[in-house]
């Protein structure tokens, strides 16, 4: 049984931590490592006893590799397989016609990922309660209990903040009352890590004349299939499935008998599209699948996931301990929202285009012919690697103002190399002065609780579009530009770092 040590939040509730966090897979862990990083609590309950071992997820985008490497995350993973093609829809195309950009990393197993993530928030200090299955929540004003069943009966805790990561399915959601709007399911579709079948490489999916179906070998003597067949009965809940009804699918649309293999696990999954109308609801959040549901396509919903994890978790610390109000919290849906409702939109597109039957054969062929533009393969490489997500963080035209910090190398004045992931590593507020100017430094100085302030020359001297100083949130984002095509004199643009730092890590005395 697990023993709380209670403590009291700001508004004077006793608490049993800082934050609970309902669901360790991706997106759960991930946010369980910022809020620690960010210095709160946190609690993660999670119904499974054990990992599931499953593949599942089989990689994530390029922006998500970008996130994983600002934490220092990606020598966990080994060697990661970066490949410059990719598809919209199954269309094919190179990635590579936007700097940085590629399809994101291959073959990495949801298990490897989760495994990754576990053991980095354990490092930080993070409580993960495995077999922990929540039943019932209640908020207040100063709080939020939960409930759960657990190997030891019935447990409560109190946290000052809950977030659901708990999937498609979310208790969280529901007990919350928060909506799920969207289209119901229309299809329902099989995936299987199959074993001891000879199974031909459809890499990029094979359509045929009664549905679709996609393989890649995953290991030796196993390989990843996803099957589609036209007409199969949806609903918007999974359902249980055998090898055996795999099989018949697969070969009813193939030809190919699977008989005599077997699978690792099998699952289904639906075409379904949701989003909740809203990612806060009082002291509950929400954020990955329990936020938005859509047509699993590119690793898109896990990478989104982590992403709304790492935008929440430095807010939600800051928070949780008292250095900032808590209407610092609605800027995550703000920010969050929108994105969530763009993956819908381009997964719900690639759907039309990859499983429709002869009647998307005339929006197949006007795809195909788009794609040979460039600019189209510029936006729709942008939409799926998520490296054109920008935020709108007030005032300024700067290019890189409300965008990730690109990934850059650096050189400090002691002439040593650095790289801009690395400034990121701690989860901080950075003041980057890229030309040696005072004035950022020394606005920025007062916030040092909370703000780094590093000097440092790009190699190259555009890797910043004409940049002198750019203050970076912890998640990564530009807050605030000097430079390049902001010609303001020069009060104007320290009025405006100050309205920034203030606006994202409070005033300096709190800080």
């Amino acid at each position: 049984m697990f023993l709380s040590i209670r403590a009291t939040c700001r508004e004077g509730s006793t608490v049993d931590t800082d934050v609970i966090v309902v669901g360790a897979g991706p997106t759960g862990l991930m946010l369980a490592g910022e809020l620690r990083l960010g210095g709160a609590r946190v609690v993660v309950v999670e119904k499974l006893a054990q990992p599931t071992g499953q593949s599942r997820g089989l990689g994530f985008t390029a922006r998500a590799m970008e996130v994983f490497d600002q934490r220092g995350l990606l020598p966990r993973f080994g060697t990661l397989e970066k490949s410059p093609m990719g598809h919209f829809g199954g269309i094919q195309f190179d990635y590579t016609v936007l700097q940085d950009a590629h399809f994101g990393a291959r073959g990495v197993p949801q298990s490897q990922t989760e495994a990754v993530l576990e053991e980095w928030a354990g490092e930080l200090g993070a409580d993960i309660r495995r077999g922990w299955e929540l039943t019932k929540l209640s908020e207040d004003g100063n709080g939020v209990e939960i409930v759960a069943a657990t190997p030891d009966g019935e447990q409560r805790l109190r946290g000052a903040y809950l977030v659901g990561c708990d999937g498609g399915q979310s208790v969280v959601r529901r007990a919350a009352g928060i909506g799920f709007p969207g289209l119901p399911a229309t299809r329902r579709m099989y995936l299987a890590d199959v074993t001891g079948c000879a199974i031909r490489p459809r890499f990029l999916g094979e359509r045929l004349e009664h549905g679709m179906v996609m393989a890649a070998p995953l290991a030796p003597g196993v390989d990843r299939i996803i099957v589609c067949e036209d007409g199969t009965p949806a609903g918007d809940r999974p359902q249980t499935v055998e090898f055996e009804e795999v099989a018949a699918a697969w070969e009813r649309i193939t030809g190919e008998s699977l008989a005599g293999g077997g699978a690792d696990w099998v699952s289904s999954f639906t075409d379904a599209t949701r989003q909740a109308s809203a990612y806060r609801k009082g002291r509950v959040l929400l954020a990955g699948d329990a936020a938005h549901v859509h047509l699993p396509a590119g690793g898109q919903g896990l990478s989104t996931g982590v992403q709304d994890a790492v935008n929440l978790g430095w807010k939600l610390a800051a928070v949780a301990r008292g250095a900032m109000p808590d209407t610092l919290l609605d800027t995550y849906h703000d920010e969050r929202h929108p994105v969530g409702a763009r993956l819908l939109m381009n997964t719900r597109a690639q759907g039309m285009i990859f499983l429709g039957g002869p009647e998307a054969d005339p929006v197949r062929a006007v795809f195909g012919e788009l794609m040979e533009l460039e600019d189209v393969r510029r936006r729709l490489a942008g939409i799926v690697s998520h490296l054109d997500v920008t935020y709108d963080l007030g005032p300024g035209t700067h290019p890189l103002l409300g965008r990730r910090l690109p990934p850059r190398p650096l050189e400090l004045p002691d002439g040593t190399r650095t790289g801009t992931a690395d400034l990121l590593h701690p989860a901080r507020g950075v003041l980057l002065d890229l030309v040696g100017d005072p004035a950022p430094r020394e606005t920025a100085a007062p916030w040092s609780d909370t703000v780094t302030v590093v000097t440092a020359r790009p190699e190259n001297p555009d890797a910043f579009a004409g940049a002198t100083a750019l203050l970076v949130r912890p998640d990564g984002h530009v807050a605030w530009a000097a430079g390049g095509t902001e010609r303001d004199d020069v009060t104007a643009g320290v009025d405006r770092l100050v309205e920034a730092l203030h606006h994202w890590f409070g005033s300096p005395e709190v800080a």
